[in-house]
């Protein structure tokens, strides 16, 4: 018998998340380890009209890809993924790993070769989605794996990850619903501001929001989900952020991040694990140093880091930055083939904006 949180979850990406209707052409982007939820999903989206194609990645292929790949391959865009992002109404991404340190041996120039291969095709999701053409949505799948990463046995590590999701609620869409009207609240109060400054043990940057809009998120493209983000002005950004949590790229962890920012570019990098990796993901292009993303994590059933961003991003009390590419709908304009997500713990912080205190110790307060 599956899980019944797993069907719940189903229903909940089928027709809250994706809003499927007749008709419409979903991908499913999935791998065997999560054959449960994935069977799920293809009922319900097929039971709901819609026309889905499954693409299942195989466990292991993409460390060997990124092992024996000549150039030319590593150059290489995939004509059926570009035909998706360009004429499919829907995508869902379900990650299911084996081994989430597959490719920590990887030349990190490699991976930022393909990164930058692909930079043309995400700009067009990215502008799609803002235009309201192409629905996305991006979940996780317990595997032992996973578990293991977070330092938790698999069974209460899937009991997080349903938590996280409030799928324990009995109707989990009106408890998103009401985490929307509070992002929204927040939101409101930000509009038609400029000057920001968030200052802390592990943070002092300044950075201008003038013109940008913030971007609600409460289940619809992340799910668990629980932030309010925006697109800070590119040149703006000034000052120094350590990120006390590692960053985590494609399974290689850096550990004490420190960036330094002047007139919105990072002019100095630093780690005590991983310098070479952040340095090439840093030259993947010029938009890769500056920031596309300011967010603030609000999903306060998120009580501990995991190493994985879809999760951490989100915990409340936490403030993420994401270098290289912009979200459009934010007002962004910030492109790049990178958009790598770091985490700032905010516990002992302040952010001040237009010189009002908005938030204080891992809290908003307005």
């Amino acid at each position: 018998m599956p899980d019944p949180r797993v069907t719940k979850l189903a229903k909940v990406l089928v027709h809250y998340s994706l809003e499927t209707k007749p008709g419409q052409q979903i991908e499913l982007r999935t791998s065997p380890l999560a054959d449960e939820l994935s069977l799920a999903v293809y009922a319900e989206a097929v039971k709901a009209g819609a026309h889905v194609v499954i693409s299942n990645s195989l466990p292991g292929a993409e460390e060997n890809f990124y092992k024996y790949a000549a150039e030319e391959q590593l150059d290489y865009v995939s004509p059926l993924y570009k035909l998706t992002v360009e004429t499919f109404d829907a995508i869902l991404y379900i990650e299911a790993e084996h081994n989430t340190r597959a490719l920590s041996g990887i030349d990190p120039s490699r991976l930022a070769r393909s990164r930058k291969a692909r930079a043309p095709i995400s700009k067009i999701l990215l502008d799609r989605s803002a235009r309201h053409e192409l629905r996305w949505c991006y979940t996780v799948y317990p595997t032992p794996a996973t578990a293991q990463e977070a330092d938790m046995s698999l069974a209460d590590y899937q009991d997080f990850v349903y938590h996280a999701g409030l799928l324990n609620e009995a109707d989990p869409v009106a408890a998103w619903q009401n985490e929307l009207k509070r992002q929204q609240e927040l939101m409101a109060w930000l509009a038609g501001k400029d000057q920001v400054k968030l200052k802390g043990a592990h943070i002092d940057v300044t950075l201008s929001i003038k013109d940008r809009h913030f971007v609600e998120s409460a289940g619809k493209f992340n799910f668990p989900d629980g932030e309010i983000f925006t697109g800070p002005v590119e040149n703006s950004v000034n000052g120094w952020v350590r990120f006390r949590h590692p960053a985590i790229y494609d399974g290689q962890e850096v550990t004490e991040v420190e960036l330094w920012f002047a007139d919105g570019r990072i002019v100095k990098e630093k780690a005590s694990k991983g310098q070479e990796l952040l340095t090439a993901l840093l030259n993947t292009d010029p938009g890769a140093r500056y920031l596309g993303e300011w967010g603030i994590g609000t999903n306060y059933h998120i009580q501990r880091f995991t190493k994985n961003m879809l999760f951490d991003e989100k915990i409340g009390g936490t403030i993420h930055l994401a270098v290289g590419a912009s979200y459009p709908e934010t007002g962004g304009k910030n492109a790049s083939g990178l958009h790598w997500d770091m985490l700032c713990d905010m516990a002992e912080s302040e952010i001040v904006v237009d010189g009002e205190v908005f938030y204080r110790n891992g809290k908003p307060i307005v």
